[in-house]
């Protein structure tokens, strides 16, 4: 999004990839463009920003499967009924797009969720890409531009004057402005430049997809865990759901909450486990696969199809929670964009903006 940015305002970009083709958190997500959940303030008008990027750039490049599809959120129980009361009380749930519906309300925007719940907490400003595919449909249409070079398969490994820096096939790639943009990748470079005390820690989590649902999902889904994940939700309602409602073992020890967004295959992506401690594990368990895959049944009121596709990502969050990204000068001409966490798929064109306009691009 950062080479979006620079060559729509007429710059000539390189994009050094250190691998072939990105394979961390950016396509091992979930395609959400997810407002619903964000933290009023800041955070809010970010996604808000990024939603409006996502659509107009989803406009020019229909491989991004940019759709409006909407989120709902079913609820149960007094408690996680009183949570979505509260989220559509707040001063700007016009601007998420929260409505709060009846059973019969949801099942006519999603047909799907025929099982059993008490009301659905609908946010309309949520939206969907295809993480597989966003960054390839992207470079494709950057590579339009003759102001638009990719060196995939180098890895940058040392800033070598202003602006300039040195990759591992030992070229040297000066410029007006370089960005790192790495990810989960926070030593080496990073830490050399941005010392050891860099505000940002990475979290690790696992997922799933399945075959084909046979069906339309019309909208994203989440379940009330989610209410007790995301900081929209901060209110007296979460903690009384907190206290009185825990959640089952198997979703408190790996910090989980359901979201599921269908493919444009129709496969369903299902998710996610959040993992703080290091060291990580390096295998994937499936007591949460198998917790999740309860969860959805009971939403759908059907078996879930066959799971094809199980894996595992890590991705870098800032350790202040209410900061969007970390974007740090770490040396003369070269700045590090990092740490946005569960909102980089959400956040990422208007970060990039931000970045774009902070550097007088």
């Amino acid at each position: 999004m950062h080479a979006w940015q620079a060559v729509e305002r007429g710059h000539e970009v390189v994009q050094i990839e250190r691998e072939a083709e990105a394979r961390g958190a950016s396509l091992r997500n979930f395609g959400q463009i997810w407002v619903s959940g964000r933290a009023g303030g800041e955070e809010l008008d970010t996604a808000l920003r990024a939603r409006e990027l996502w659509e107009e750039i989803g406009g020019r490049v229909p491989g991004l499967g940019f759709r409006a599809n909407g989120s709902l959120t079913p609820v149960r129980g007094a408690h996680e009924l009183a949570v979505a009361e509260a989220a559509v009380a707040r001063a700007d749930a016009a601007a998420r797009g929260h409505k709060l519906l009846t059973p019969a309300e949801a099942r006519a925007l999603n047909p799907a969720l025929r099982g059993a719940f008490d009301a659905a907490l609908y946010c309309e400003r949520d939206a969907a890409v295809e993480p597989r595919t966003a960054q390839l449909a992207l470079r494709a249409e950057l590579l339009k531009s003759p102001n638009y070079t990719f060196l995939p398969g180098r890895e940058v490994r040392e800033v070598v004057g202003a602006a300039a820096v040195r990759d591992d096939h030992g070229d040297v790639h000066r410029a007006d402005a370089v960005v790192l943009a790495t990810g989960a990748w926070l030593g080496g470079l990073v830490r050399e430049l941005a010392g050891p005390d860099l505000p940002v820690r990475r979290v690790r989590l696992q997922m799933m997809q399945t075959d084909p649902l046979g069906e339309p999902l019309p909208t994203s889904v989440a379940d009330a865990d989610s209410f007790r994940y995301y900081p929209a939700y901060a209110s007296p309602a979460l903690d009384e759901l907190n206290a009185r409602q825990p959640q089952p073992e198997t979703a408190a020890v790996h910090r989980m909450q359901l979201l599921m967004v269908q493919r444009a295959d129709g496969g369903l992506t299902i998710g996610d486990t959040h993992e703080y401690e290091h060291p990580f594990a390096f295998d994937t368990v499936e007591e949460p696969y198998e917790h999740l895959a309860g969860v959805v049944e009971s939403l759908l009121g059907r078996p879930l199809p066959r799971v094809r596709h199980r894996w595992a990502g890590v991705y870098a969050q800032c350790t202040d929670p209410s900061r969007v990204v970390h974007r740090q000068r770490v040396a003369d001409g070269v700045w590090l964009v990092t740490g946005p966490g569960g909102r980089g798929m959400t956040c990422s064109p208007a970060i990039a903006e931000t970045t774009a306009n902070e550097l007088g691009w």
